[in-house]
């Protein structure tokens, strides 16, 4: 009787661990798919950085500011053509017995687009690259009598590397590394059908593009740096002095803050004291001041909050009194202890000064003299400071510097932000300011501005003459 053969089961295997097979090969597959995925999309982004030129702008050099310099890249294109055209078909017409007209052909494809280059390098590479694949192909069947090299003739490797040069000052990284992969590879490729006797250079213009392509892209690439940071620098100038004005007219704010608060307290101290100095007052009067006290005291409260926003950073306020014209005479002291010899012609009978024309005079006497000090030590410096036809004008001229620096006292140093202080201050009281210098080399400030309401500073010119000297360091006073 015959028996049935017995069907073994098959062995378990333990949980959680895979065959020999599926441990071998399931990796393997996902990572030679992933890396045909990443190839894929290198050559994907290669063919689309070459079929996509940069786009079109301004011709080599043309942010030059010579124009011969810009007219240059046109200058070499139209020699390379004039001298590489005609011995390009000479070469192939006699050394390498092309036809003629195929010869001018071939030549002209090979050289004319140099021209093109100068604008658009890419689209000129996609002209000469298949032309001299093309010129290779015919010199395949011809057999000229002194044709030793192949598949580049000299003329086409000097104009494919003055290309390579305006390529790399032109496209991307990319684009420039896909040239030069294509080269190598259609030079390589060539090998293959190179005829008897003839020498190979696709070597030599292989290194060469390589080495053209990385010195120009990097030439390339500082300029670019360069131009990024003075636009950068000039983007911080600018940033630079909208910060400074900013801090400046916050800092005027805050002097100018005790001087309103003197006057509201003023209003405030009259508002309540009123019924008590009028005692026939009728009881509406007395209810009008008491409101009028009520709103100064809450216009004080708001002027502190404003203040306090303004002192953001931190700064404590100032506890001494503000300064004014009655302290100009220090300041011109402390420059002429500075080294700086110095006049002060202070008119006895200016009047009243309103508080905040009084101290923007003084401010601008302060940041006049620091400037002095600063750029033109050992100057001689004249202030002026009197009342003309109800304007307070604030004159300070300097002589030329006779001394190469100077240390500045702390009694004549001035906030640090000088002409930029000065023009908000004046345009806050109402007035105007004139500063430059002099034609015979010195600097003046003139400002002016007004003693009472309602003066108008087109209508009144400020009297600037006065027996001076003044210098001028070659810049401007901060």
């Amino acid at each position: 009787m015959a028996t049935e053969p017995r069907h073994e089961p098959p062995s378990p295997r333990r949980p959680g661990k895979p065959s020999r097979i599926s441990r071998l090969g399931t990796p393997t597959r996902a990572t030679l798919q992933g890396l045909g995925a990443r190839a894929g999309e290198t050559f994907q982004g290669l063919a689309s950085a070459l079929t996509t030129p940069s786009a079109p702008g301004a011709p080599l050099l043309s942010d030059a500011s010579s124009r011969w310099v810009r007219l240059l890249p046109y200058v070499f294109g139209l020699a390379l053509v004039a001298s590489l055209l005609p011995t390009t078909v000479h070469l192939l017409s006699g050394d390498y017995g092309v036809n003629g007209a195929l010869a001018g052909a071939i030549g002209t494809a090979q050289t004319a687009p140099l021209l093109l280059a100068v604008v658009r390098p890419l689209q000129a590479w996609w002209i000469i690259f298949p032309a001299n694949l093309l010129g290779a192909l015919v010199l395949l069947t011809s057999d000229g009598p002194r044709a030793h090299l192949w598949p580049w003739t000299p003329p086409s490797v000097v104009g494919y590397c003055a290309l390579m040069i305006a390529l790399g000052l032109r496209e991307s990284r990319r684009t420039l590394f896909g040239v030069w992969l294509a080269t190598g590879a259609a030079g390589y490729a060539m090998e293959a059908f190179r005829p008897d006797g003839y020498s190979s250079i696709h070597t030599l213009l292989f290194v060469l593009t390589g080495v053209l392509l990385l010195l120009t892209s990097a030439v390339r690439a500082r300029g670019d740096a360069q131009r990024l940071l003075r636009e950068q620098e000039t983007i911080s100038e600018a940033e630079r002095a909208h910060r400074t004005l900013l801090e400046e007219r916050a800092r005027i704010a805050r002097e100018l803050h005790d001087v309103v608060a003197h006057h509201m307290s003023m209003i405030t101290v009259q508002a309540d004291s009123a019924p008590y100095r009028i005692p026939e007052l009728p009881e509406a009067a007395r209810e009008e001041f008491t409101s009028i006290a009520a709103s100064a005291r809450e216009s004080l409260a708001e002027m502190r909050r404003l203040l306090s926003v303004l002192r953001s950073d931190g700064s404590e306020g100032e506890r001494a009194p503000q300064p004014g014209l009655d302290r100009v005479q220090q300041l011109v002291e402390a420059t002429v202890r500075a080294g700086v010899p110095a006049e002060l012609r202070l008119a006895a009978d200016l009047g009243d000064v309103p508080q905040a024309v009084d101290l923007s005079a003084y401010r601008i006497v302060q940041e006049a003299l620091a400037n002095v000090v600063r750029h033109a030590p050992g100057a001689s410096t004249r202030v002026s400071v009197r009342a003309v036809e109800g304007w307070l004008t604030v004159l300070v001229v300097n002589g030329p510097a006779t001394e190469p620096g100077s240390s500045v006292e702390r009694g004549a140093s001035g906030t640090g932000h000088g002409l930029v202080g000065m023009r908000e201050r004046v345009r806050l009281t109402g007035g105007s300011l004139d500063t430059g210098p002099l034609p015979d080399g010195g600097f003046r400030v003139a400002a002016r501005m007004p003693l009472g309401p309602g003066q108008d500073p087109a209508t009144t010119t400020v009297t600037t003459a006065t027996s001076t000297k003044i210098p001028t360091t070659g810049k401007e006073p901060e």
